[in-house]
């Protein structure tokens, strides 16, 4: 391991401090290597550019050209430990667990799709759709991933059980629950956006973990890949986030996920994904367990079947669990129950296969305990004990579901009493661990805590389809109280954009309290990536604005940073809403006239009712009009008809109704139609 440091001025390492360095690591960490020697505080002072590199990580500062290697060789798998470990942990070496993480469309799912193809999962005649793991049905409609799945294939005698997880800030909770379950992960990272503050995410818990993990450059066929720079800023924030020097010196695969290729450089790809299998049995050590210590297994997953009931899905730590045997359920706070495993089942090649046992270090599904929940562990019967509880990070996000209200209640919904919102919802956090759910101010009323707007639109469109109906209020950011100062959520947004339409989001930013901390061009498209640090409320309705303002060429990113000084007041929405106020039918006569005060959400037919928002006013502030006005028939008849044409109607979905709705406005969600209203519990607004 090797040491590189360049600064203004000169720096003298004294031989006397150096050791006193060191004797004071050995002390506090046997198990750490003077290879890993960390270097005083006072030498990290403002003014200095240290890095603490090795030789292949020196070679990442400088060209591509040495790139060409002919054997992988990590030092992740070559540092031995053993002499530091407990003698009863053995190493196994005939799984790799590992997990896939990345920024959302970097190319994750894919990645995968191609690996199962190659590892002959299906037949060769076999009709397989694309991104194969989104197999839920909305996950599939966003193209998205929402859960975290579990698949595994075989290589070389080697079994590779493999974890596919979300991409976006909002389903982070996926990721975190997971890396329990894994020794290492592939992050993958586009070879023209570089590290996205996902990115920094899940490489943060991951090293968090102690993880070892594998940088693969996807996308290395697109015409403007700059995969130096990517490497470079890859490795830049492996030093920011303290990773230790084991984990800076990190194999780097260039890969082309849709093709199914794979190399040592991005010059010279070979002709399957055969470098990647190679980095993940080199680089991603086996599971270390105690084989035959009393059982542990922490779940970190469940599912429900129709027939099996609840199944619990985690990594078995220690110990063998066997089909039939008698076992003990333990919760963090000490308290145990007792059940009993009536199936087992293990991942072999896309499908669950039933066991009569397992051993420690694979993952497997466990059913028979009807009430098992996330974070508990199945331990022995007699001498169990419970593993660390899953942590995650806090909600910052939260929204008001009530019971339906408005006239049109129980037309198209199967669910509609407060009993039934009530039970759905705590069913939910079963399995969700990044939500919570709270009573409201009324007794019909609950509050939905989640990461962020996308994260409980996904839940409210998974209730909808469900057949619930009921009506939820506008987001609302979650703020603290510390020191009597009041703190609100910041996060990190970056946006990639055309260069011609920088001016105006500039200008949206700014309006909302955003502050530029970053802007950079991005590569020989033309396009431009900015990052603001901006709170929480001026994110809430910017997507559509944005995307307004660069005529839908902007992409959007946001992730949590952390709480700060309240920014002050934030202006969302510049325009009111036209509202109708009485019920029946909408007609063209009346929105030939009502178009002329804004655009209009609804068409001739619709039926509408008092109160409901049937268009966006021009102006701001509320207006109230009639949109069922009829022609009056007499026998008074013009010399020609009058031709009516109307605009079309604006088609706002779940996220943008969400994120058009204010304070005093609700949003009605029924399996059929989704309609805005004013909340008839709020004081009137004048029009």
């Amino acid at each position: 391991m090797e040491m590189a440091s360049g600064f203004h001025g000169s720096l003298n390492l004294k031989p006397s401090l150096l050791a006193e360095q060191s004797r004071r690591t050995c002390n506090s960490n046997p198990c750490r290597s003077s290879s890993s020697l960390p270097l005083p505080k006072q030498f990290l002072g403002r003014g200095f550019h240290i890095a603490l590199t090795t030789k292949k990580a020196l070679r990442f500062r400088h060209s591509s050209s040495n790139s060409n290697r002919t054997a992988i060789k990590c030092s992740v798998s070559t540092t031995e430990t053993a002499t530091c470990k407990r003698n009863q942990l053995m190493t196994r070496r005939d799984i790799r667990n590992i997990a896939i993480v990345a920024h959302v469309d970097h190319g994750k799912t894919t990645l995968v799709d191609a690996m199962l193809k190659q590892s002959k999962v299906f037949r060769d005649n076999q009709f397989v759709q694309e991104r194969i793991m989104d197999s839920n049905d909305l996950e599939r409609e966003r193209g998205i991933t929402i859960l975290s799945k579990n698949t595994s294939i075989s290589y070389k005698d080697m079994k590779i059980n493999i974890i596919d997880t979300p991409g976006h800030s909002d389903f982070g909770g996926e990721v975190e629950r997971v890396l329990n379950m894994v020794e290492g992960v592939l992050l993958v990272v586009d070879s023209v956006e570089g590290p996205m503050p996902q990115t920094r995410f899940v490489l943060k818990k991951a090293l968090e973990f102690g993880h070892a993990v594998v940088v693969v450059v996807n996308k290395i066929d697109r015409p403007s890949a700059r995969p130096d720079f990517v490497v470079n800023s890859t490795f830049e924030l492996f030093i920011e986030l303290n990773a230790t020097d084991e984990q800076c010196d990190f194999q780097v695969i260039y890969a082309s996920g849709i093709k199914g290729k794979a190399g040592l450089s991005p010059e010279d790809l070979a002709d399957d994904l055969g470098p990647l299998f190679e980095a993940i049995t080199r680089c991603i050590p086996g599971p270390r367990i105690d084989k035959d210590g009393a059982l542990q297994m922490l779940v970190t997953s469940t599912e429900y079947d129709g027939h099996k009931g609840r199944i619990a899905i985690g990594r078995l730590h220690a110990g063998v669990l066997e089909r039939g045997m008698d076992v003990r359920v333990c919760t963090s706070d000490d308290t145990c129950r007792y059940g009993k495993i009536s199936e087992l089942f293990v991942y072999e090649n896309f499908s669950r296969v039933p066991a009569e046992a397992v051993e420690a270090g694979d993952i497997c599904a466990v059913c028979g305990i009807g009430d098992i929940m996330i974070g508990e562990t199945i331990a022995d019967k007699a001498y169990g004990k419970p593993l660390p509880a899953i942590k995650v990070e806090e909600p910052t996000v939260k929204m008001a579901f009530s019971i339906n209200t408005s006239p049109f209640v129980g037309r198209e919904g199967k669910y509609v009493t407060s009993r039934n919102l009530r039970d759905r919802l705590y069913r939910e956090l079963e399995r969700n661990l990044a939500m919570k759910v709270e009573d409201g101010e009324t007794a019909d009323t609950l509050l939905v805590s989640g990461r962020g707007t996308l994260h409980i639109t996904i839940l409210i469109e998974n209730m909808r389809r469900e057949g619930y109906e009921f009506m939820v209020g506008p987001p609302k950011v979650i703020n603290k109280r510390v020191d009597e100062k009041l703190l609100e959520p910041f996060e990190i947004a970056t946006v990639e954009i055309p260069e011609v339409y920088m001016g105006p989001v500039v200008e949206l930013l700014g309006k909302r309290r955003g502050q530029m901390i970053d802007m950079q061009g991005l590569g020989s498209e033309g396009t431009s990536l900015i990052k603001y640090r901006i709170p929480t409320r001026g994110l809430l309705g910017l997507r559509n604005s944005i995307l307004t303002a660069s005529r839908g060429t902007a992409i959007l990113n946001t992730i949590f940073d952390s709480y700060g000084p309240w920014a002050g007041d934030i202006s969302t929405r510049d325009q009111g809403s036209l509202v109708a106020f009485e019920d029946g039918t909408s007609t063209s006569y009346a929105l030939s006239s009502a178009q002329e005060r804004g655009q209009m959400f609804v068409k001739p037919g619709d039926e509408v009712y008092k109160g409901q928002i049937v268009g966006i006013h021009q102006r701001p502030g509320d207006l109230s009009l009639n949109v069922c006005k009829k022609k009056a028939a007499t026998n008074v008849r013009s010399n020609k008809e009058q031709t009516v044409i109307l605009d079309t109607p604006l088609d706002y979905s779940l996220d943008d109704c969400i994120e058009y709705i204010q304070e005093d406005e609700m949003v009605e969600v029924t399996p059929s139609s989704i309609r805005m209203c004013k909340n008839p519990k709020m004081a009137k607004k004048k029009y």
